[in-house]
């Protein structure tokens, strides 16, 4: 038999006269097991059609190794309709007899399902005995289904789950067909295992063999699927051909040993007990002197002298001295070493200390050339409240100087003089003012157009910026696009006719009185550059025509995108709700342009005229106050985001708290530069507030926030003066309305330790019924 009969599990013999005794070679056995040899017991069928095929050309190829003559299934089933066709044709009828329960045994039928609704068909041989769910269960394993979904019908009737095969007639060694489908096919459809590629032998064959000389008989004979490899038993290869034949083994199952419920086989082992003890064995030693016949050499001897007998008193006293000594080199080592790190302390501490100083001075010499820029190069109302403010010092320590050292018509000689000094002043700030308005104006037309013709943009999911430009976008840009073109400096003039064109027909497309006048001032232009009228002389007109045109971009009937900037409300009803009569300027004003101090009752002036009164008056700088109190709501934010009360201060307020309480100078050093000032909370766990406040430096603020006990870190009247400071607070800050709330009732307090002190305590927002 051949190396490839034997894999795909075909046992045959070799003919004799394939094989001599002079060209044959034995095989030494071998202990490991060869590939399984037995047949595969389940076959699943693509079709009918390629079933019978494969069938046909194992059936064949077993013919010609076996020699023997056997059919496939299908003529297992024609075999048997044939005799039993013979056999109805003998008695008359067919008659089908039931076997009982106790002559079924051990017989097997062959059993083909057929998948539904693909056709697909899948043998096996079965007990006859089994029941229908027994079947699901197998099925349902292999197709990986649940049996709970499988149905089986036999001859377009559905069969029972406890049926048995014999119920349904199937006689030993016969063959059923049974069809099979899912209740659920969209969730659970039955899929049909790929088919084997190699051969597969048939699990019933039919084998003819000779009873006499021209007799036969046909036996049908039933293929078991062995669970287990064959072993591989040697075999011998040809010397001439190299072909290898294999000893075969024959398809019977090993019989199986009884179970006698003895333990044969155990890995434990009889081990003795030991016990390892040591024990001091006797050393014998021995010694040998120089006698008659023995000669011993004492080239080697030493002569031992006995030295001074030592107390154990003296031993113990060497020892504590041995041990003072190394104690004195381990403490003068620690002391060396201790002393190295205060001196690295020490340097680090005054570089530190430097560094400090330095970034002061820097802060400092910032500050200055900062606050010279702004007097120099003015760019907001802050930088002009400053110049006035300087100028007001200025004035009143020259008036001081005057009228301390002059007097009579001296007196008022230099009064007169300085009050011309402080004219030429004031005009040279009024135009720095002019000028720093047209800058800004310019500067905030140009945020205007170009917040108006930015895309729209929005961030996806994945973090990318996605833009995308819109109709009133597009607008807007061409709008930003042609004012810009239309402002100085200006081009030729062929250039400047063709803007002036496009302008015309941009506003053109709205008939307006606003669009009728910048196109008849176009006409006017164009009419005069022809004429060669120079620039300067058009500089009014080209100002009105872009001044008017502006108008026509912040008007939404014209571009639709600015009305999303305007500050102002376009609607009118909304205007009336929101306009306030300014007793000064006699001018009606929105109620943003009106400021509110404590003790306000009624609206009174707006604050342009507010502005103007301080720098004709009083000429006071409100920016130093500006940044503590930025400072201190950056500060309450970070340690309560839900802070009120700071948003309620306003500048002045913080002036006066500053100011006339804590009389501009920190509590501790009574260090007077503004710029150096926070205000932080008294106690740190309550809620800021005017009376849980301390004015103080940057750096005093740092060490009193890490204060646990304030009562015991500051003395007694240290504490009763800032106690004191709160109170003054209280009384004026509770003229607020809107502060009122947050104030605790002084009389349900109770008194401090040491004086009617008045407590803080944290601050509960009052719910309003």
């Amino acid at each position: 038999m051949s190396r490839h009969d034997s894999e795909n599990g075909n046992d045959g013999v070799p003919e004799q006269n394939d094989v001599t005794d002079t060209n044959e070679d034995n095989f030494t056995h071998q202990n490991a097991e060869s590939e399984p040899s037995q047949i595969v017991a389940t076959q699943t069928e693509v079709g009918p059609e390629d079933s019978t095929k494969q069938e046909s050309d194992c059936a064949q190829e077993m013919r010609d190794v076996v020699g023997v003559s056997f059919t496939s299934g299908e003529e297992v089933r024609m075999n048997q309709a044939q005799l039993r066709q013979e056999d109805v044709n003998s008695h008359g009828s067919e008659t089908v007899e039931k076997l009982p329960a106790d002559a079924v045994g051990n017989s097997t039928a062959t059993v083909k399902v057929m998948l539904m609704p693909e056709g697909y068909m899948m043998t096996k041989a079965f007990t006859i005995g089994l029941t229908t769910q027994d079947l699901k269960s197998h099925f349902a394993q292999e197709l990986r289904v649940p049996s709970e979904v499988l149905q089986i019908s036999f001859e377009g009737e559905s069969v029972e789950d406890n049926q048995t095969l014999v119920d349904l007639g199937v006689q030993p060694h016969g063959t059923v067909q049974l069809e099979m489908r899912s209740s659920d096919p969209e969730n659970h459809p039955i899929r049909p295992i790929k088919p084997q590629q190699e051969c597969i032998m048939p699990d019933v064959i039919t084998v003819r063999v000779p009873t006499g000389a021209d007799a036969f008989q046909d036996v049908v004979v039933e293929i078991e699927r062995a669970t287990r490899g064959k072993a591989f038993l040697g075999g011998y290869r040809h010397r001439i051909t190299k072909m290898e034949y294999h000893h075969a083994a024959v398809q019977t199952m090993p019989k199986k040993r009884p179970d006698r419920c003895i333990e044969m086989f155990s890995r434990d082992t009889q081990t003795v007990i030991t016990k390892s003890q040591a024990q001091q064995c006797s050393s014998n030693t021995s010694t040998q002197t120089a006698g008659i016949g023995c000669y011993i050499s004492n080239m080697k001897d030493k002569l031992i002298t006995p030295g001074t007998y030592i107390t154990a008193e003296q031993h113990h006293s060497r020892r504590l001295n041995a041990v003072i000594t190394l104690q004195r080199y381990v403490r003068a080592w620690q002391a060396k070493r201790f002393m190295a790190q205060l001196k690295q302390d020490k340097e680090q501490h005054q570089a530190w200390i430097e560094s400090e100083e330095r970034r002061k001075r820097e802060e400092k010499d910032q500050q200055i050339r900062d606050e010279y820029n702004r007097r120099m190069n003015p760019e907001n109302k802050e930088d002009f409240a400053l110049l006035y403010n300087a100028l007001e010092k200025w004035r009143r320590e020259e008036v001081e100087q005057i009228k301390s050292s002059l007097s009579g018509e001296e007196q008022k000689k230099a009064l007169y003089a300085l009050l011309e000094q402080e004219a030429r002043l004031i005009a040279s700030i009024g135009r720095h003012h002019n000028e720093a308005g047209e800058r800004n104006q310019k500067k905030a037309t140009e945020n205007l157009l170009n917040k108006c013709a930015a895309p729209k943009s929005w961030r996806t999911s994945n973090g990318k910026t996605v833009e995308m430009d819109t109709q009133y976008t597009i607008r807007a840009k061409e709008l930003r696009d042609l004012y810009t073109s239309i402002n100085p400096p200006y081009s030729s003039q062929e250039e400047r006719l063709d803007l002036l064109l496009s302008l015309k027909h941009t506003v053109k497309e709205h008939d307006c009185t606003l669009t009728r006048e910048i196109v008849e001032l176009i006409d006017r232009e164009a009419d005069l550059m022809r004429r060669d009228v120079k620039e300067r002389n058009l500089r009014g007109l080209r100002e009105r025509i872009s001044t008017l045109f502006l108008q026509y971009i912040k008007t939404p009937i014209f571009n639709p995108e600015v009305s999303k900037h305007l500050r102002v409300s376009q609607d009118p009803s909304q205007l009336r709700q929101k306009m306030y009569f300014c007793r000064a300027c006699r001018k009606s004003r929105p109620s943003t342009d009106f400021a509110l101090n404590v003790n306000t009752r009624v609206v009174g002036r707006c604050r342009v005229c507010t502005e103007t009164d301080n720098q004709a008056r009083q000429r006071e700088d409100f920016s130093q106050y500006k940044t503590i109190l930025k400072r201190l709501r950056k500060t309450e934010e970070q340690l309560n985001p839900d802070a009120k009360i700071i948003h309620l201060l306003q500048e002045q307020d913080l002036k006066y708290l500053v100011d006339l309480i804590w009389e501009a100078q920190s509590a501790l050093s009574a260090w007077d530069d503004l710029h150096d000032l926070v205000m932080v909370r008294w106690d740190r766990f309550c809620q800021w507030s005017p009376w849980n406040c301390i004015l103080l430096t940057q750096d005093e603020a740092a060490l009193h926030f890490k204060t646990e006990n304030i009562e015991q870190a500051y003395g007694l009247m240290f504490v009763r003066s800032i106690k004191h400071k709160h109170t003054l607070a209280q009384r004026y800050f509770s003229q607020i309305p809107a502060m009122a709330q947050y104030l605790h009732d002084v009389d349900s307090q109770p008194a401090a330790a040491h004086g009617d002190l008045l407590l803080t305590k944290p601050i509960t927002e009052l719910t309003e019924q």
